[in-house]
């Protein structure tokens, strides 16, 4: 009883309107009236103002909410745990990435775990590494894969292997057969296509020029991993991404530069003193024997 009537205050506080949540709910309006008049009688405050045209929580209101909510957040995680108990015959993996890895990591380690396990449903999603944080903060997210340089302290960092930053060409590319290093100042005169400021690699290249006091030429900036390469594919621009993208991706080449560019470290995350899900854990198993068998982070 009071699991259905934090329910219905929810909804009540989400929707702003009892007969739109009575309509929501499945249930008749003086009903969800009376289970919520009932539970603020036990509570002893009223949650809701209904002096006004619209419905509005409360002070005393807005103070439980917040808990009701995490209070049926971490059912909700029981019941997620519950289905998964019988062999992952049944459970939800919610993952999150950040975007390079949909070009040479998420697709092989995803094939490998529905292969191993097809009953699990997946909820994947491509996001900045401080959106995975959140989500992770929240209990809206089981796993990520970011880097280890995240901010937070309630994440769990487990380093998974070092990304190497390359300078990547395509095949006709006038120096793609070039066999001398690129120094810092020739890679700042190069005409290049980057990712856009908020992605973590187009941090790791700006960081890179900075130091070496250079100012890049970027002829273009995209918020797409794929359109960068396909630009880079298509014509004389040069791209700085990680080298382990040519594992799913033909015509392109790596030049050698010096100083060498940065490196970063790889990191599944998942929230600190969480519980992990079986499903999370049969996915870890997954990916760190991807890494192990195609030897990623290697030079």
């Amino acid at each position: 009883m009071m699991l259905r009537s934090i329910r219905y205050v929810l909804t009540v506080a989400e929707l702003k309107n009892f007969t739109r949540a009575a309509e929501v709910l499945h249930v008749s309006q003086p009903a969800l009236s009376q289970q919520i008049r009932q539970l603020e009688n036990d509570l002893g405050g009223a949650l809701f103002d209904r002096s006004g045209r619209a419905i509005s929580l409360t002070e005393f209101g807005r103070v439980y909410i917040e808990h009701a909510r995490q209070a049926l957040a971490h059912l909700d995680a029981g019941k997620r745990a519950l289905h998964e108990v019988r062999d992952l015959t049944r459970g939800l993996l919610r993952l999150a990435y950040t975007p390079t890895f949909a070009e040479y990591l998420i697709g092989p380690a995803l094939r490998g775990f529905r292969e191993a396990h097809p009953a699990i449903a997946l909820d994947v999603s491509e996001r900045p590494l401080e959106d995975i944080e959140g989500g992770l903060e929240r209990d809206e997210l089981d796993l990520g894969i970011g880097f280890t340089d995240v901010r937070s302290d309630e994440i769990e960092v487990r380093p998974l292997f070092a990304e190497h930053m390359a300078l990547l060409v395509a095949t006709r590319h006038p120096l793609a057969r070039r066999r001398a290093e690129v120094s810092a100042n020739q890679l700042a005169a190069m005409p290049l296509a980057l990712l856009s400021p908020d992605f973590v690699v187009r941090r790791f290249a700006d960081a890179y020029f900075r130091a070496h006091q250079l100012i890049p030429r970027v002829m273009l900036q995209a918020n797409s991993v794929g359109t960068v390469l396909k630009l880079v594919k298509d014509g004389t621009l040069a791209t700085l991404l990680p080298s382990a993208v040519l594992r799913e991706h033909r015509g392109l080449v790596t030049l050698p530069v010096v100083p060498a560019l940065p490196q970063r470290t790889v990191a599944l995350l998942k929230r600190r003193h969480a519980s992990s899900t079986l499903a999370a854990n049969a996915f870890a198993d997954v990916l760190l024997g991807l890494i192990a068998q195609e030897g990623l982070g290697k030079a």
